[in-house]
């Protein structure tokens, strides 16, 4: 699959899985009285967000590398993933992926960066 394409596919999924996870957070868990876990599902939500957007964005200009994806792929796995478990009720030795989690998203900022300085403004695929 190219890069362009899987990066549509995982922004669009990660996009959905924040609609879920931000109603999950208000509907489910702030009605049921567990703030620190509301809390951690709104996070898991936002971040799952803003980075399916910066996916969709470098599908859409072009510039989305198979690294972007990789990199992006396992932020939102043990990043937003390890939050949306423990909000769920996961044991609490997840959290310990939520570091390694920032620095994949980290690292595929920087690459975004390096693929935005290379990109000449024609579209490629």
């Amino acid at each position: 699959m190219k890069a362009g394409r899987a990066a549509i596919l995982l922004g669009a999924l990660a996009g959905a899985l924040a609609v879920l996870g931000g109603a999950f957070s208000v509907h489910w868990l702030e009605a049921a009285g567990d703030a620190a876990a509301a809390t951690r599902m709104a996070t898991a939500a936002r971040y799952a967000m803003w980075h399916g957007l910066a996916l969709l964005g470098a599908a859409a200009l072009g510039i989305a590398s198979p690294l972007l994806v990789v990199f992006f792929a396992a932020g939102l796995l043990m990043f937003s993933g390890s939050l949306a478990a423990l909000a769920l009720g996961a044991p609490t030795g997840v959290a310990m992926l939520a570091p390694f989690g920032g620095l994949a998203f980290l690292a595929g900022w920087l690459q975004l960066a390096v693929s935005g300085w290379r990109w000449s403004g024609a579209r490629r695929s």
